[in-house]
């Protein structure tokens, strides 16, 4: 009998491209098989950049982009496939999370653009999607789902943990002694930073933080941001682009130099995570905590640098800690996901999400 395999696909809120990652579920551990990236052609990014706003024919314009998408998640699979020497109908399931464009959980929904039959008739394996909805519909925020897997695949019996995702937004994980588990969207991670070098120099991140790096942290306009009435707010919390925007940069605009404002934006991301983990410990393993960090923001140097400077007490280092490079632990999650779905398991965490309960979640598009 073969082993539970699946395929994970994750475009998350950086909007830079494609993680896949296939995963073995058979151990007592997930097992990372194989990976790529496919970065999104100009295009492509820029349509879905403009799908994150209302504008003109967009209900035609998301199917149309879903679409694309799809064959650009078909390729990631066979790229991944042809790494590992497996066939299609070995893969138990592929866990497809599209491409957010709306999520407003507090008016009732969240919004991926996916199409998951044509996903399906494109590889020739099951597809598991939408698996944001039903936690929302169960009361929940639809994210950060990632702490469930974080759970399973990082977790220790009588230690405390933090894992630290800074994709797009930046979300933390608190696993605490007692397998109790906290989380939520602690507010931007690259996306204003994109945002705000893309607008200055034309490109796509600030690689290696090194532009944030030759600017100074304008005090008086930190504090203005950290003002944003979301970083007060409780959890259970998530957030995204219909926030963290560009009409949001432009409220905090300044004539600071461009330099010291992606300083300033750099500590703001840093300021926020370690502050999300300040609260939700309570005072407790202050001096001793390991603190595991994934995502794209791992290669901001400038920023892993501000977030080790933040909090020097605790213990920095990255998911490969753990057995999962911080490039692939989103992409896994949803491989873990859809297997979840595949077993009539739940993928949420009400802890987390604010839920009604934990569910079973994800809709699954026969190959």
């Amino acid at each position: 009998m073969n082993p539970p395999l699946c395929i994970g696909l994750m475009s998350g809120t950086s909007l830079d491209g494609v993680d896949a990652a296939l995963a073995d579920f058979s151990g007592a551990a997930p097992r990372t098989l194989a990976t790529h990236f496919a970065p999104f052609d100009s295009d492509l990014r820029a349509e879905l950049l403009a799908l994150q706003s209302p504008a003109e024919n967009e209900l035609e314009r998301a199917a149309l982009a879903a679409n694309r998408l799809m064959r650009a998640y078909a390729a990631a699979v066979t790229v991944v496939l042809d790494q590992a020497g497996f066939e299609p109908e070995s893969i138990s399931a592929l866990g497809a999370h599209g491409q957010t464009v709306r999520h407003r959980p507090e008016l009732g929904y969240t919004l991926q653009l996916n199409n998951p039959a044509l996903l399906a008739e494109l590889t020739g394996i099951p597809v598991v999607a939408d698996f944001r909805a039903r936690d929302v519909a169960a009361g929940g925020q639809g994210a950060p789902l990632v702490p469930a897997f974080h759970r399973a695949a990082f977790g220790a019996p009588g230690q405390s943990r933090v894992i630290v995702n800074i994709g797009g937004i930046g979300n933390i994980t608190v696993l605490q002694a007692d397998d109790s588990v906290l989380g939520f969207d602690t507010g931007p991670g690259n996306v204003l930073m994109d945002l705000w070098i893309n607008r200055h120099h034309g490109k796509a991140h600030d690689a290696a933080g090194a532009w944030a790096a030759s600017g100074k942290v304008q005090a008086a306009l930190l504090t203005q941001m950290l003002a944003e009435p979301y970083f007060a707010l409780p959890s259970p919390k998530s957030t995204g682009r219909d926030l963290f925007n560009a009409g949001w940069l432009a409220r905090h605009d300044s004539d600071h130099p461009a330099a010291d404002v992606q300083a300033t934006l750099c500590e703001l991301t840093a300021s926020t995570i370690v502050a999300a983990i300040r609260g939700q410990l309570n005072g407790h393993a202050q001096d001793t905590l390991d603190v595991f960090v994934c995502g794209g923001g791992v290669h901001n140097a400038t920023l892993q640098l501000r977030l080790a400077a933040l909090a020097p007490q605790w213990r920095w280092q990255s998911t490969a800690a753990l057995g999962v490079a911080p490039d692939w632990v989103e992409a896994m999650a949803f491989a873990w996901l859809a297997h979840q779905t595949l077993a009539g398991a739940p993928g949420n965490l009400a802890s987390v999400t604010g839920a009604a309960g934990a569910r079973v979640l994800g809709a699954v598009y026969p190959r």
